[in-house]
């Protein structure tokens, strides 16, 4: 006979946690590869867990190639996005959810005439600590962050290559360029 499995008890210091995204002025909103990032839930909230993040993305906009070793979802609320998962190149629109698999390479691309808006949880937590690091605060999920110049963006290539192993994430050079 099989031992039931028993439940832990429960933590009295977790709390509950309900993000709201435009009302909410201490939630960070990150501008990342010319996309506005928002931590809905962070790390620290889940025990590291998972992170959900919102994403703004404007037409072209997206992050270049890259993998990494934890699962990464995204449910498309707005617009269509273009993701290319180990050289594939498929669709996802408004209403469709898509699952990355770890250490899979992908990209994607705001493919739409109008800014996409997603959905991402990622397993186990650590993007949003990475993505906190690596981008501008920005005041609101919809702000652009601001542009670069060649030295701005020369650092934060820089940047975000030395932090990337820390983590468990590889940034891949864009298709052709091997």
């Amino acid at each position: 006979m099989t031992k039931p499995t028993v439940v832990p008890a429960d933590d009295p210091t977790r709390t509950l946690t309900i993000a709201r995204p435009d009302q909410d002025e201490s939630l960070p909103h990150i501008g990342l590869v010319g996309d506005t990032y928002t931590i809905l839930i962070s790390g620290n909230q889940t025990n590291g867990q998972y992170t959900l993040i919102d994403m703004f993305v404007p037409p072209g906009g997206g992050p270049p190639p890259h993998r990494h070793d934890f699962e990464e979802m995204f449910s498309v609320l707005e617009g269509e996005i273009e993701v290319t998962f180990r050289g594939e190149t498929s669709t996802a629109r408004a209403g469709e959810t898509i699952n990355i698999p770890s250490n899979a390479p992908h990209s994607f691309r705001n493919s739409g005439d109008g800014a996409a808006r997603l959905l991402c949880m990622c397993s186990p937590a650590g993007q949003d600590e990475f993505f906190t690091l690596v981008g501008q605060p920005v005041q609101h999920r919809t702000d652009p962050p601001p542009p670069l110049d060649a030295a701005a963006q020369a650092e934060f290539v820089a940047k975000a290559q030395a932090l990337a192993p820390q983590f468990k994430t590889e940034l891949l050079p864009p298709p052709g360029a091997e």
